[in-house]
C-alpha cells in the first residue's frame, strides 16, 4: 500500500468560528493509494476524539492506524481502488497546530493559548487541506464518534463537495449527560497537581493522574451497562497479570490499563479542547436539525450501535428522521457491537459489507 505522511503548512491562516484567527497552521496529513486521473476517488477520514492522521498501517510512533481493520488493500475502504486521506485535527497533539506545538508569534509552547476551535473549523481546514490536493470532491467521507459529527458537517457545509456521508456511533449534538461526564473529566485534569493551570510544560511535567483518571471515567461511558456486565461481570482479575497491586475485580484492571496507556500518549490541554469540541457541537445550532440538513445533498449511510452509551442508538435515529423529512436517501442501520461505542473501530462482516456495499453502490 502506498502511504505518505507530511506535515502541511496553511500560511494563509485560518478565521475561526470563536472569531479567533489563526495566522498561519500545519495539518499532519496521512494517504494511502493513489488519485485516479479523474480525482474521482478520493476519501476522507475524520478522526474520534483520541484519533490521530495514522488511520492504517503500521508506524513507529502509533503503532497499529486506528481504523487498520477496515482501510488497507482489498479491505472495506479498499486503497487498491481509493485514495485514502487523514489529517490530524487541529488542537490535536500528534502534529497539527495545537497545544503543545509552537506559537509562531512567539516562540513559545501555545499551551492554553491555543484559541479553542470548532467541529466547523475542523471541516473548514480539511476544505482547504482538499483544495490543496487538487480535489475537487470526495467520493465518501466518513468517521465514527467525534469523526462522525465531522462527516455530518461536511455535507452540511459542502454540499457539493461530498457524494457520500458516513455517520457511525455519533450524533447531531451531545446530550446534557455527555456535557456532565466531559466536565468531571476536564476537572480532574485541571486538579491534577502537575497541571499548573494549562502551563504545564514550562514546569517540565504532565498532568498524568488527572488525564489518566480522565480517560478511566470516559472509558466507562462507552460500555452500556448490559454490555459491562456480559464483558466482566464481577469476576476478579488473576494476580500475575494486576497493572496495580490494588485492583480486585477485572473492570478495574482493564480501567486501569486504558487510562495509563492513555495518559503516556495525550496532551491534557488537547483533552480539554477537544472536549469541549465534542460538548459544543450542534448539527443544528440555531435551527431544527431538519432545517439544517435541507440543502445536504450527499447520501448518508448512519450506523449505531446497541451497545454503546455514548452515542446510543437513538442519536442516529434523530439524524435519519431529519433526513428523511428532506428525501435525502438515507439508510439507518443499528448493529450489535462487541465493543460498545469503540465498535465503529472494529471490523465484522456486516459492518464491513454494509460500508462497501455503500461506496461501491
Amino acid at each position: 500500500m502506498k502511504t505518505e505522511t507530511k506535515l502541511i503548512h496553511f500560511s494563509e491562516g485560518i478565521e475561526l468560528e470563536s472569531g479567533e484567527k489563526l495566522n498561519s497552521f500545519d495539518l499532519m496529513v496521512e494517504t494511502y493509494g493513489e488519485l485516479n486521473e479523474g480525482k474521482s476517488n478520493a476519501i476522507l477520514l475524520c478522526h474520534a476524539f483520541s484519533g490521530n492522521h495514522h488511520a492504517a498501517g503500521s508506524s513507529e510512533d502509533f503503532g497499529i492506524g486506528w481504523w487498520d481493520q477496515l482501510v488497507g488493500p482489498s479491505k472495506t475502504i479498499d486503497t487498491n481502488k481509493y485514495f485514502v486521506v487523514c489529517c490530524n485535527n487541529l488542537g490535536g497533539c500528534a502534529g497539527s497546530s495545537g497545544p503543545s506545538s509552537i506559537d509562531p508569534s512567539s516562540q513559545k509552547i501555545f499551551g492554553k493559548s491555543f484559541p479553542q476551535v470548532s467541529v466547523l473549523d475542523w471541516v473548514n481546514s480539511q476544505k482547504m487541506l482538499m483544495d490543496k490536493l487538487n480535489i475537487e470532491c470526495w467520493h465518501f467521507v466518513a468517521g465514527g464518534s467525534l469523526g462522525g459529527m465531522q462527516a455530518l458537517q461536511w455535507s452540511i457545509s459542502y454540499p457539493d463537495k461530498v457524494k457520500k456521508a458516513g455517520i457511525f456511533a455519533a450524533a447531531s449534538k451531545s446530550s446534557s449527560q455527555n456535557i456532565a461526564m466531559n466536565e468531571v473529566a476536564r476537572e480532574s485534569i485541571r486538579k491534577d497537581e502537575n497541571f499548573h493551570n494549562g502551563n504545564y510544560y514550562e514546569h517540565n511535567v504532565i498532568p498524568k493522574n488527572g488525564i489518566k483518571t480522565a480517560r478511566m471515567l470516559g472509558h466507562i461511558t462507552y460500555l452500556s451497562e448490559e454490555h459491562m456486565d456480559s464483558r466482566f461481570g464481577r469476576k476478579f482479575q488473576d494476580e500475575g497479570s494486576k497493572v496495580e497491586e490494588s485492583v480486585s475485580f477485572e473492570v478495574e484492571n482493564y480501567l486501569q490499563y486504558k487510562g495509563e496507556q492513555f495518559s503516556e500518549l495525550f496532551d491534557a490541554n488537547s483533552y480539554i479542547l477537544m472536549t469541549k469540541v465534542m460538548d459544543s457541537y450542534d448539527a443544528g445550532k440555531d435551527k431544527t436539525l431538519v432545517e439544517a440538513l435541507k440543502d445536504v445533498k450527499a447520501e448518508l449511510l448512519i450506523v449505531g450501535f446497541y451497545s454503546d452509551w455514548l452515542y446510543p442508538p437513538e442519536r442516529g435515529k434523530e439524524i435519519q428522521i431529519a433526513a428523511m423529512n428532506n428525501n435525502i436517501r438515507s439508510s439507518f442501520v443499528v448493529l450489535q457491537g462487541d465493543h460498545g461505542h469503540d465498535s465503529f473501530l472494529f471490523s465484522s462482516k456486516t459492518y464491513s459489507n454494509l460500508i462497501t456495499n455503500f461506496i461501491e453502490s
